[in-house]
């Protein structure tokens, strides 16, 4: 009797898991797995690699209750039993794209910021789990904001393995995905997770990357990862990797477009959720350069770029058109750095008008140096003169 309840439990169990994943997968989400609400085994790496300052100025990373908060799920949500891990699909930008007289925008950003975007459809989803499971289910989800280790708990899923790039990769897939987690208080039938690897001798992601951030344990430098330096960082850009950055103004998806498995199996559009629009790949230099704080406001309302704010976003976009060495980017830079409010942008602004050279930048950055009062914009435009007169 006792085993025919645990049967009959059992199936029950399997019925809901099976139910949950149609609606995600239906919702629009590629991948979608579940695990059980265990500790992570990858605490020493993690606690190791914030010791090791790989973390850069992402300083609530390792903020002690957030570090506790990673290392068991539970203390997240006690009530937790199982964790649904789901992957929403956005579109392959192709193979790496040269240096052109714009700058360069990571796929995951040409439609809606997904944050916003999954927000109700992780609400909706959780309302559906209530329902057919015919109770209130304890509950948390998070989508790249919660206090987890979200690729270890997709390899833990079988959602993929963790590959040289520190990025998830499912065999087939590839790994333009957007991860998102919901922490439910009900039992679910666990995936078995998946355990192979198979990037095998391969190193094309770390020989691609301009920045050298890719470290050999399969975890990045952050502090030299260009998506950190175009969207987390604040303050300025580390004069010796602003050339690395190329065209790139927010973030990168170099590391993606040479694996073999996106180049394979990745599909060329992803989720229709997001809005992606490929003519988003690509900024003006001077149309993006001459944005006021409005036209910016209004441009980038609802988008992922409005992260990296105004000032963050002008001082991509000047490093980007520095390395263009396009003399007839010269105008709108020294328009920047003579009337531009926020120095930050200022001072990039000075550095690819040293970096482009002629007489017209050098003649810019003269007259800079005459009226700026700010030292760090001073301090660039000193170096950006010294640079151009070399």
């Amino acid at each position: 009797m006792q085993g025919l309840c645990f049967l009959i439990l059992r199936m029950d169990t399997s019925t809901l898991t099976a139910r949950i994943k149609a609606k995600a997968h239906q919702m629009g989400f590629g991948l979608v797995g579940v695990t059980e609400a265990q500790p992570s085994a990858q605490m020493e790496g993690y606690l190791a690699w914030l010791a090791a300052g790989r973390h850069g100025s992402m300083a609530y990373l390792a903020e002690p209750r957030a570090v506790e908060r990673r290392r068991d799920p539970r203390s997240i949500l006690p009530e937790c039993k199982s964790i649904l891990v789901l992957g929403l699909p956005y579109d392959n930008p192709g193979p790496p794209q040269p240096q052109e007289n714009a700058g360069r925008v990571a796929a995951y950003a040409w439609g809606q910021d997904y944050h916003e975007v999954l927000k109700p459809q992780l609400q909706a989803l959780v309302a559906f789990i209530e329902e057919q499971a015919g109770q209130t289910v304890p509950n948390r989800w998070y989508t790249d904001s919660g206090p987890l280790l979200e690729r270890e708990l997709a390899q833990r899923a079988g959602l993929g393995w963790v590959g040289k790039n520190s990025l998830l990769i499912n065999p087939q897939a590839g790994s333009y995905f957007l991860l998102a987690e919901i922490l439910l208080g009900i039992e679910l039938l666990a995936d078995a997770p998946l355990d192979s690897d198979h990037c095998g001798s391969c190193t094309r992601c770390l020989d691609a990357c301009p920045t050298d951030c890719i470290l050999p344990d399969r975890t990045l430098d952050a502090a030299g990862c260009i998506s950190y330096l175009t969207i987390e960082l604040k303050g300025p850009i580390p004069l010796e990797l602003r050339p690395a950055l190329g065209n790139l103004v927010f973030g990168c998806d170099i590391c993606q477009q040479v694996c073999p498995w996106n180049q394979r199996f990745a599909p060329q559009e992803g989720a229709s959720l997001l809005g992606s629009d490929p003519q988003q790949a690509w900024v003006d230099f001077d149309a993006g350069l001459s944005l006021d704080r409005r036209g910016f406001n209004q441009t980038y309302k609802g988008r992922p770029i409005k992260r990296s704010k105004r000032r963050g976003y002008l001082r991509n976009l000047a490093v980007a058109a520095g390395n263009s060495r396009d003399l007839q980017r010269v105008p709108a830079l020294a328009n920047l750095l003579q009337r531009d409010e926020e120095p930050l942008a200022r001072g990039h602004a000075a550095w690819a008008l040293g970096r482009i050279g002629g007489q017209q930048a050098l003649a810019a950055l003269q007259a800079a140096q005459q009226s700026e009062s700010d030292e760090y914009v001073r301090q660039e435009i000193a170096a950006a003169l010294a640079a151009g007169e070399s």
